[in-house]
């Protein structure tokens, strides 16, 4: 039951924006870059994090910001904290000099959780629901034949949102 001026989703299904209306192109890393170039492109790009693609160009992992980060601190730190207290601080910056030879393919984990992936028809809904129950700031779309077609960030996600304000 809707009060008059009301209107419900399945009324509005026309005119629901979908992942193909919002998506657009971010830059990309293979298992095969360094993790140095990985931490670049995602800042330089202001990114919220990053895709992982094969080599047929298909999303094999979507990383937040924070698992990007988790790339950069070798493992032993990650697991005792008390072992990066002790680093000095003259020695403590030095581990971003570290990754000069290390991928992130030598980074990722074993086996790959299921990639943040949304397709090109997927509702802002379905798109929001996704990231926020795997809490990622970034979702690959992609097209029928699974390969990468763009990206939505959390900013675009939400700038899109507000754009439709509630009631209207």
């Amino acid at each position: 039951m809707t009060t008059p001026g009301t209107v419900r989703l399945s009324d509005r299904c026309d005119d629901l924006m979908q992942a193909r209306d919002v998506v657009v192109n971010l830059p990309t890393v293979t298992v095969h870059d360094s993790v140095a170039r990985a931490v670049r492109i995602m800042v330089l790009n202001r990114m919220p994090g990053l895709i992982v693609v094969d080599d047929r160009g298909r999303p094999g992992w979507v990383l937040p910001g924070t698992q990007v980060l988790r790339l950069t601190v070798p493992g032993a730190y990650q697991e005792d904290p008390a072992l990066a207290r002790a680093i000095d601080e003259s020695h403590a910056d030095r581990f971003w000099q570290e990754l000069a030879g290390i991928t992130v393919g030598e980074c990722l984990p074993s086996r790959p959780p299921r990639p943040v992936t949304v397709p090109l028809d997927a509702t802002l809904l379905e798109v929001a629901a996704l990231m926020t129950r795997l809490r990622s700031p970034i979702a690959a779309v992609v097209g029928p034949d699974g390969t990468l077609a763009g990206a939505i960030t959390l900013e675009r996600l939400l700038t899109s949102l507000a754009l439709v304000p509630p009631g209207e």
